[in-house]
């Protein structure tokens, strides 16, 4: 068989694999057989580039090269629905359709209203050629890219009699598994959560790096049809026609004939809605008829041929039983409302989140409150009132605590935000072992066995009380812990072994410096190649690193100065631990912005600001944050301010457009 031949092969059947998997979750072989048949693709394609095409499956990882998004105009506007909150309200619209139809015969298609972000999706010759978001609904961001990283998205369609040309409107979503993963993370972090999954979503789809879209394992949902040229004149068959292309359609879409149908189906959804595996707020009904649709026409802002229903957000009060304040591994104090038992959209609700003190402030909790609970996105419980009118009589009102519940250090409050802080940092119980877990978490260091547990054991046992001691471990010392045998043991001295290969970004990640996550950490690598270098820069230069800023670089500057930090850092270089870039990453970009200092101004259509930070650091400039004499020159977007472009032609500092900068440091050929 010709090599050609082989990969169009291989990329049908991955396809119709990741179709079954994704779509249809009946797969037909292992994931070992697929990602046998993957490597096997892979590896055909480096050998043939000539055979190179964007929408191979082995794409589906993304790339890292996308570079901030376009505006795309919708050619066709994706307007909003009317709302209603009530069965007689949805009964009052059928009835106006009725009645504008003059007892014409009509259908109602049935539809779930997914809570995700909307998704505007072209295809041309069977190809998925553009994404676009709805944006203000005129015009959306290209997120094309991203959205090939989505394996219940069809890049290539199945065979079928879909147009030439059309477009396909649906929901991204973000699956309940996923989001309560994710938050579960960035709780772990001390990150701010996402309210619902539709937020964390839209997040997602807006994130620079496709590689880290492709790890949030998107999800989508169809729901409408639109082209020149459609095979079927109802909504109905369309969106059948659809799922047989490769469309993941949802199940629930149904037929209706009536005002009845249509109050039963309410109920039906207003329950059963709570086992699906993805958000939903509602119900979208629509009128069938395409004709009908093109008759009945739009208002101003939506068609009257369909209408949205709003499920209410299922509530319960339940007695407080008392706040309790929790120190995380950051020093954040966090109130916590501990409740009465009460069940609620299907599990059991005993605690949730008061988030801070202004927050309880807002709610005015007192002792014995009977408080109102409703799961937020349907996940997270959030405290949502006070029933004051059952409050006992002479209660004391909860106040937040001025001193660590652990080790009873006075709180301070941080600069400009609502959160009270533990300074003891070093001293501090859970925040000490909060860092171990952090340190060997699977994300940073990869240490396989330590974790919340086995942290708290390792610091009361006087083994492990700051992160350096980690890598002083023996099999000896952790078989003699209790609950602790020497296959665990052996376990975790692999993991110590093996994290001495974990790259520095990583390390930078693993650290616990406050305010420094994955990206940032892996943005600040990239800039300052190693530990040495990080060690020895100032608090001007550390600032003007892309998406660092004042408040972050004078956490790291302050970390860095940290005697207890100090000593970790030593012992970790003493352990072998990675201190700087692998030598590939270490290569440079090239010297044309060598001497040269650089101020940015405006805004930019190809790329974004900290990326073309990152690009003038990476070509041997340095970054500037005011326009002095000693600036070479400023690479000016749209939108720069008038004060700032005065001050250029005062000072005779040349403009530079974002074409000629990108100019300067690409290599002539």
């Amino acid at each position: 068989m010709e090599v050609k031949e082989r990969i169009g092969r291989l990329r049908d059947e991955l396809n119709r694999h990741n179709h079954n998997y994704y779509v249809l979750n009946s797969p037909e072989i292992t994931d070992k057989e697929f990602d046998m048949m993957m490597k096997e693709l892979e590896a055909l394609e480096r050998e043939h580039p000539e055979y190179d095409d964007e929408l191979s499956p082995t794409r589906r990882v993304g790339s890292d090269l996308t570079k901030g998004f376009s505006h795309v105009v919708h050619e066709r506007p994706m307007m909003s629905l009317s709302n209603t909150y009530s069965t007689g309200e949805v009964d009052e619209w059928a009835a106006r359709i009725a009645k504008a139809l003059e007892g014409e015969e009509y259908g109602i298609v049935g539809e779930m209203k997914f809570d995700g972000t909307s998704i505007s999706l072209t295809y041309r010759g069977g190809r998925l050629v553009r994404a676009v978001t709805r944006g203000d609904g005129t015009q959306g961001d290209d997120v094309t890219a991203n959205v090939k990283t989505i394996r219940s998205i069809p890049l290539q369609l199945l065979p079928g009699d879909w147009p030439e040309e059309f477009e396909i409107r649906g929901e991204i979503l973000m699956p309940w598994e996923v989001f309560e993963k994710l938050n579960a993370e960035r709780a772990y972090n001390e990150e701010p959560l996402f309210a619902n999954p539709r937020n964390a979503a839209a997040g997602t789809l807006k994130l620079q790096d496709p590689r880290e879209v492709a790890k949030r394992r998107l999800d989508a949902r169809f729901y409408y049809l639109l082209s020149d040229n459609l095979p079927f004149d109802n909504h109905y068959e369309n969106m059948l026609a659809a799922a047989h292309w490769g469309f993941k359609v949802s199940k629930a879409m149904s037929l209706l004939h009536s005002p009845e149908e249509i109050d039963s189906y309410i109920a039906y959804w207003d329950e059963h809605r709570k086992e699906l595996p993805v958000a939903t707020d509602g119900l979208v009904f629509k009128v069938n008829s395409l004709r009908q649709q093109l008759n009945l026409g739009f208002t101003a802002k939506s068609p009257r041929w369909a209408v949205a229903f709003k499920f209410n957000p299922e509530r319960a009060c339940t007695p407080l039983r008392y706040v309790s304040f929790e120190t995380g591994r950051m020093g954040i104090v966090t109130p916590v409302a501990n409740l009465e038992p009460v069940l609620l959209s299907g599990t059991v609700v005993k605690r949730a989140s008061l988030h801070n003190e202004d927050i309880m402030l807002e709610l005015d909790i007192h002792e014995g409150d009977s408080l109102y609970v409703e799961k937020a996105g349907e996940i997270i419980p959030q405290i949502t009132g006070v029933e004051k009118s059952a409050r006992p009589e002479g209660a004391a009102k909860v106040t937040f605590v001025r001193e660590c519940p652990e080790c009873g250090t006075p709180l301070r409050r941080i600069f400009g935000e609502a959160a009270w802080c533990c300074p003891n940092k070093y001293g501090c119980r859970p925040q000490i072992t909060g860092r171990i877990e952090h340190f060997c978490a699977r994300r940073m260091m990869n240490i396989d066995g330590i974790g919340e547990e086995t942290a708290e054991l390792l610091y009361q046992s006087g083994l492990v009380e700051r992160i350096g001691q980690i890598y002083d471990l023996t099999e000896e010392k952790l078989a003699g812990l209790d609950r602790f045998g020497e296959k665990a043991a052996r376990r975790v001295m692999k993991g110590i072994r093996d994290s001495l290969e974990v790259p520095f970004e990583r390390v930078l990640y693993a650290l616990s410096i406050p305010n420094v996550g994955e990206t940032t950490a892996r943005r600040l690598a990239n800039v300052v190649k190693s530990m040495d270098n990080l060690l020895s820069m100032s608090l001007d230069e550390l600032t003007a690193i892309p998406d660092v800023g004042p408040v972050i670089a004078r956490n790291i500057h302050e970390f860095l100065r940290e005697p207890v930090n100090i000593t970790n850092i030593d012992d970790l270089r003493r352990a072998g631990v990675q201190f700087e870039l692998s030598a590939e990453k270490m290569k440079p970009a090239g010297d044309s912005l060598a001497g040269k200092t650089i101020v940015i101004s405006g805004t930019f259509a190809r790329h974004s600001r900290d990326e073309y930070k990152e690009m003038i650091v990476a070509n041997g400039g340095k970054n500037a944050g005011s326009i002095s004499k000693k600036t070479s020159f400023v690479l000016a977007g749209d939108n720069m301010g008038p004060a700032k472009h005065e001050k250029c032609l005062s000072l005779g500092v040349p403009l530079v457009g974002e074409d000629e900068f990108l100019a300067m440091i690409t290599p002539e050929m």
